[in-house]
């Protein structure tokens, strides 16, 4: 069984390069994307403090329909173009939201989320999803959780290949 390590959560860089080092060893060798999706968001959820959802939405040809995930029940679909969540998916573009009540078309799944980040998984030109994080914190995202990100879905992309 996979036992994470303590990770220094001070210091952003170091926590997402531990992440990510973590990530692939725990998808190594595996390519179901449900089986790989479950066990990311799950460690995740338990590595970083200050975050009251963490999951994917998944692209079904026609709008985001949600994926594994840790925390309260979600809301099942979103449109493109629609909310954080879709507005990445459109943009390919990772949105990093300070205050969601101030993004214009928020879709608020839980009243008590108050920032968000979501980076679009692509494959090629091929929309695969989106991994979304929400936090009870305004502001609890920056740049370097942009790039943690980022690099933590690089990892999960590399595991369904």
């Amino acid at each position: 069984m996979f036992a994470a390590a303590a990770l220094d959560t001070t210091d952003k860089p170091a926590l997402y390069a531990g992440l990510a080092e973590q990530a692939r060893g725990l998808l190594h060798g595996e390519r179901d994307r449900i089986a790989n999706a479950a066990n990311f968001a799950a460690l995740v959820w338990h590595a970083l403090p200050d975050i009251n959802w963490c999951g994917f939405y998944f692209f079904d040809g026609r709008e985001l329909v949600v994926g594994p995930f840790q925390g309260k029940p979600a809301c099942v679909r979103i449109a493109l173009g629609k909310g954080v969540c879709g507005t990445a998916a459109a943009s390919r573009q990772t949105q990093l939201v300070r205050d969601v009540h101030a993004f214009d078309g928020h879709i608020a799944c839980d009243s008590a989320s108050r920032s968000e980040i979501v980076v679009p998984l692509y494959e090629g030109e091929r929309l695969l999803g989106v991994w979304d994080v929400d936090s009870p914190l305004l502001a609890r995202f920056d740049a370097d959780d942009r790039a943690g990100m980022e690099r933590l879905c690089a990892v999960f992309m590399e595991s369904l290949r």
